[in-house]
């Protein structure tokens, strides 16, 4: 094996270990966006851990935009959130979830 062969099995090993913490990290995002948009929404239990996990699967089924969704749930049971507040929120929940995968959590 060359060292440009072996550079390239580093590059791509890199990138697939990337986007494995990519993906990891967006669904621990959107579960955590999901149980907050939860609790605006005055659900607890398992009725939140039921809406959390259709915001997940709205990703990875990559049938829709989380953030679309929780700002039409929020303007269907009138909670005064704007759309800049929930993107805020959901980058702030994802600097938190890379931040727990990367420690271990």
């Amino acid at each position: 094996m060359t060292t440009f062969d072996k550079r390239e099995e580093a590059f791509e090993q890199q990138f697939a270990h990337d986007e494995a913490l990519r993906f990891k990290a967006t669904a621990r995002r959107n579960k955590m966006l999901g149980l907050w948009a939860a609790e605006k929404l005055g659900m607890s239990g398992t009725e939140a851990d039921s809406y959390a996990l259709s915001v997940v699967m709205l990703d990875v089924d990559k049938k829709g935009d989380v953030a679309e969704k929780v700002r039409k749930d929020f303007d269907a049971k009138g909670v005064a959130q704007s759309a800049h507040q929930i993107e805020r929120t959901m980058n702030e929940l994802l600097a938190r979830a890379v931040a727990d995968i990367k420690a271990g959590h």
